[in-house]
């Protein structure tokens, strides 16, 4: 899975080519790491902050009462959960100093074990879940209000397990994610990434044709799935309700690769990662790719 492909990627440099998390990526840059190379394709993109669950108990019906709650996090820098910050402070003025967090994943075995994740230096109170609990243990027994995302699939580094249905004492924080998904869209033109592609630098030094020949490559497989990519799109925004510029481009393009088609989301996304403290600085997104991407 993806959260042990980055702790495998960072801690051993085991690929020469792999889908990496953008803010980890973006991090790593901002430290001086240049080990890996973007390339501007998306593999995943999501309205994350729809996925925000609250315990009933809790009595949060609005986003902004968020701030100053014990809020679970499967891994604090992974771009999901900084997207999930991100929005909730730009859109609800939710302070990511005010909570308390805690997180799942153990140190060593984390993206942030990886990239030198300090909380105390961050400024930010949070807490190690112990090994023999979970997010959604500590949901149900009412040791945590929230959780920013869930992850219910134990693996290398995650160990969630209870289910959380109707009647469980946990709800999803946007009833109708679709309908959220929308508005926000509709509002900021932002649809998130999370996870691109990376090439290792020392394979582009001995090959530098790689770059544009892989993306060549996936930029085919997108256009033949686009059918399917469509289909995704519309389970996630409903684009009777954005306006017609707006559904025609998205219909053409559903996830778009590319630097230029998503310079806007990749600007919202180097600014978040600063902003959270995660970034040592503002990383600009030509750093990120490799230079002959910048123009597609």
């Amino acid at each position: 899975g993806m959260s042990e492909l980055a702790w495998r990627q960072f801690g051993f440099k085991e690929f020469q080519v792999s889908e990496l998390s953008v803010s980890s990526l973006t991090i790593a840059i901002s430290k001086g790491n240049d080990t890996f190379v973007g390339l501007p394709i998306f593999s995943s993109r999501s309205f994350f902050h729809t996925r925000i669950l609250v315990r009933d108990g809790a009595n949060i019906t609005d986003p902004s009462q968020l701030a100053g709650k014990r809020i679970g996090v499967p891994e604090y820098q992974q771009t999901a959960a900084l997207w999930g910050r991100g929005v909730l402070l730009h859109e609800w003025g939710v302070d990511d100093k005010s909570v308390k967090w805690f997180m799942e994943r153990l140190p060593e075995r984390s993206h942030g074990g990886a990239t030198g994740f300090d909380p105390a230096a961050i400024g930010i109170a949070l807490t190690y879940i112990p090994p023999s609990s979970s997010i959604g243990a500590m949901l149900l027994s009412g040791e945590l209000d929230a959780t920013l995302l869930y992850i219910p699939s134990p693996n290398f580094v995650d160990r969630s397990t209870a289910v959380f249905g109707p009647g469980s004492g946990v709800s999803p924080l946007f009833p109708d994610a679709r309908a959220e998904a929308t508005r926000y869209f509709a509002k900021t033109h932002l649809m998130p990434i999370n996870h691109g592609a990376v090439v290792r630098r020392d394979v582009l030094e001995k090959y530098p044709w790689v770059a544009l020949n892989i993306y060549q490559a996936f930029l085919d497989a997108s256009r033949i799935a686009h059918a399917d990519t469509l289909r995704e799109l519309e389970k996630m925004v409903d684009l009777n309700q954005l306006s017609t510029e707006d559904a025609e481009q998205m219909s053409r393009d559903p996830f778009p690769y590319g630097v230029v088609a998503n310079r806007e989301v990749l600007e919202a996304l180097t600014l978040y990662s600063y902003e959270q403290g995660l970034s040592a600085r503002k990383v600009a997104v030509e750093e990120i790719f490799y230079p002959a991407c910048l123009e597609l």
